[in-house]
């Protein structure tokens, strides 16, 4: 079924329609090997990733995709069918393999001529490779534009990511249908429109407090944009990568929760410490980014590096977050009435997992350097 949506982009409403699937009803959790692997993935790597989020807890807390990034292609045969390289002997039996786990496969492609790391794309194979995908199991595609700006002009993209949505629409396989072109051509104002579920709205993130903080709080005014079966997506979790501070890893999930973002983990989950798997796996935190309401959460006020973000969730209560983007420890303080709650609220500190208690008008804490306080307002 379809349903449409009426946007205000610079005052001027933008019809968005988009087919919708069922799918990704709330941002789409799971594991990719790209932040921590990149080409040295393999089959024996997903295998263990799977093996992984079953056993540490993060099946049972949401995270189901499995996906394969960049560097599994190989040639293709005579017919023009797409082959995995040496290293995936057989994607259906990696994909049987991460479905008896009770996990979903995904895997990744371009519409170019060539991945990013110079494998084989899928341009002018675009039906071939979906019935492929669809016969191997799969069921997420990551669809990266690289090299297509090579084959394609700027004004052609739209269509060449609707192509690929009819090809794997075509197969009857429900694949969630990932966008990744870097917020090019303002793609949140039509991803929902070419059968996206989400859509890359930043250039690439890496293991650093700079970068990440960057693309997180760049998130705000975006939120229109964002809803069941289609959201923003500020790319994949850093967390546990080892280059940012527990703080800062603490923004970065309290940060991509408030923004219903996708909950993509990146690291190597054969080496996680207890204190990763805590923030990656910790229900209350976790279910702010899975509200059912599926509302994006936005910025209701900046004071220098203080800034206090919002999230209406489904029971009417809300999720706030309270970032220290300076350089020492201070107290920030949100108002009740900011937030759209009356004078007297009951507060839950969500990383602690504990009622703090009823307060009038405001609640303040002490937020770290680079840190973040999250709360749930009621």
């Amino acid at each position: 079924m379809a349903f449409a949506a009426v946007l205000m982009v610079g005052g001027a409403p933008v019809s968005a329609s988009a087919q919708d699937t069922g799918l990704a009803r709330t941002p789409p959790m799971g594991w990719n090997s790209w932040n921590h692997f990149a080409c040295k993935v393999s089959d024996k790597v997903i295998r263990e990733s799977a093996d992984a989020i079953v056993a540490n807890g993060m099946k049972d807390a949401g995270y189901i995709y499995v996906n394969v990034d960049d560097c599994w292609q190989g040639k293709r045969d005579a017919n023009g069918v797409i082959q995995a390289n040496e290293k995936f002997p057989d994607m259906k039996a990696l994909a049987d393999y991460v479905h008896s786990k009770g996990l979903k496969f995904g895997v990744y492609s371009s519409p170019g001529p060539k991945t990013c790391a110079g494998y084989e794309g899928s341009f002018r194979h675009e039906a071939q490779d979906a019935k492929t995908y669809a016969e191997w199991g799969v069921d997420y595609l990551k669809y990266d534009w690289c090299s297509a700006e090579k084959v394609y002009k700027p004004s052609e993209m739209q269509g060449a990511y609707r192509k690929m949505h009819d090809a794997l629409a075509a197969t009857g396989r429900p694949i969630v249908f990932s966008l990744c072109q870097y917020g090019l051509e303002a793609v949140w104002r039509w991803g929902a429109s070419v059968g996206g579920n989400l859509w890359r709205t930043t250039d690439d993130i890496n293991d650093s407090y700079d970068r990440m903080s960057v693309i997180g709080f760049d998130q705000n005014g975006l939120s229109r944009f964002a809803g069941p079966g289609h959201w923003n997506d500020p790319d994949m979790l850093e967390v546990g990568n080892g280059h940012m501070t527990h703080d800062e890893y603490l923004t970065h999930m309290s940060l991509w929760c408030i923004l219903a973002a996708p909950l993509l983990a990146g690291n190597d989950l054969s080496k996680m410490t207890p204190q990763t798997l805590a923030i990656l796996n910790n229900p209350e935190v976790v279910a702010i980014d899975q509200d059912a309401a599926g509302t994006e959460g936005h910025r209701v006020r900046q004071e220098g590096p203080f800034e206090v973000w919002m999230k209406a969730l489904a029971d009417g209560s809300k999720a706030v977050g309270l970032f220290n983007r300076g350089e020492d420890a201070s107290q920030i303080s949100v108002s009740f009435r900011e937030i759209g709650l009356g004078e007297t609220a009951s507060v839950r500190d969500l990383w602690a997992r504990k009622d703090l208690g009823s307060f009038t008008g405001s609640y303040a804490a002490e937020v770290p350097k680079h840190g973040a306080v999250l709360i749930k307002v009621k």
